[in-house]
């Protein structure tokens, strides 16, 4: 009898345990799909920003780059709201210990000054390439992404990964095929040159950025929360801030603000206005980014990213009034069968926990 209820005690505990397991993977498919919407709308709508500052007379590169990373103060309410309720066990607080201030102080400064010479890079890129050319050398960071996650992440790679990788890297080049012969006439040799360099080198720097705040979060950072992820960003941006802010000072840019915002085609408020939401559009972008780093890989967040490159041609259609035409209804058809791909990988791993429960579920039966 009393073997029995042992027995009973123990199926009860497994199947309170597969419950557990079921509501955590639940949430998590949630949070993915909340970070996954967060890369994909603040990415394209920064991009169409951006280009909307520059189109519409703004010429201060140095104010187009301080707007990707002087969103920081956002990140103050989520920080509260994480704040933990309750002191942790002594137990608890042994795995989740903190690494030096000088380790940390590290991190965040290699990471914030970087993060800073990568967006200026990006800027460059994003002024002096067509919209097409500028989309296709920015997939080459999957490429760059790939790389730095095998060697710095242990990122192993299966055929639905490699295929998804595939398919967006296509998705992205055929827009390269799109007609730009006016806007390449626009723009001088010289300057094409320096936006091509530009770009690779930002997305290579970039793809550095994400592999390495994955192996931070891994190895030193260590935090189980993502009030962690909030403080990561906010430290990081704000080194960044002070980097640019130098920059915008130093090269002089500074004095020219105000004249180029009473020069604006849609007036100062317009202006403003197109700053403010394009900073908020980066913050956006980089709480998704940053996520889907902390939970799954840098590798999965930069697909989602290269899966937003398709957006903007499309978005640009609405607000911008440029041509739709089949090479980009295929490189969108193209960039979702990619992004579904790599989806199904993690439904293919979310089957195994799944099996587990099932199996527990029998066990419980016979008993």
């Amino acid at each position: 009898m009393k073997e029995d209820q042992e027995e009973a005690t123990d199926a009860n505990d497994r199947l309170a345990e597969v419950r557990s397991s079921r509501a955590v993977r639940f949430k998590w498919w949630m949070q993915i799909a909340l970070f996954v919407a967060f890369v994909l709308s603040g990415e394209s709508s920064a991009t169409m920003l951006a280009r909307l500052y520059f189109n519409k007379g703004g010429n201060s590169k140095w104010m187009a780059t301080l707007v990707q990373t002087i969103g920081f103060p956002l990140m103050f309410p989520l920080i509260l709201f994480y704040l933990p309720s309750k002191t942790p066990s002594t137990a608890q607080q042994e795995i989740t210990k903190k690494p030096s201030w000088i380790i940390l102080w590290m991190i965040y400064m290699f990471l914030g000054v970087f993060l800073a010479a990568d967006c200026m890079l990006y800027t460059y890129g994003l002024n002096f390439l067509p919209v097409s050319t500028y989309s296709l050398i920015c997939v080459s960071e999957l490429v760059f992404n790939a790389f730095f996650s095998y060697f710095l992440n242990g990122q192993k790679f299966t055929p639905l990964i490699a295929n998804s990788l595939v398919l967006l890297s296509f998705s992205s080049s055929l827009l390269v095929f799109q007609s730009d012969s006016e806007q390449t006439a626009e723009t001088s040799r010289r300057k094409y040159i320096i936006g091509f360099i530009c770009t690779v080198g930002a997305s290579a720097g970039h793809a550095l950025i994400l592999s390495t705040t994955q192996l931070a979060f891994q190895k030193f950072m260590k935090s189980q929360s993502y009030k962690g992820v909030f403080d990561f960003i906010v430290y990081q941006n704000l080194i960044a801030s002070v980097a640019i802010v130098v920059g915008l000072f130093a090269s002089g840019e500074w004095m020219d603000i105000r004249g180029e915002m009473e020069t604006y085609e849609s007036g100062k408020v317009s202006y403003i206005m197109t700053l403010v939401w394009t900073a908020i559009s980066w913050q956006v972008f980089t709480i998704g980014c940053i996520g889907l780093i902390f939970d799954v890989s840098s590798l999965f967040s930069d697909v989602i990213g290269t899966l937003g490159i398709p957006i903007t041609p499309i978005l640009a259609v609405v607000f911008f009034h440029e041509s739709m035409n089949g090479v980009k209804v295929i490189a969108m058809l193209l960039a979702i069968w990619g992004f579904a791909s790599y989806i199904y990988q993690q439904y293919l791993d979310d089957l195994k926990v799944k099996k587990e429960g099932r199996i527990v579920n029998q066990q419980i039966d016979l008993t």
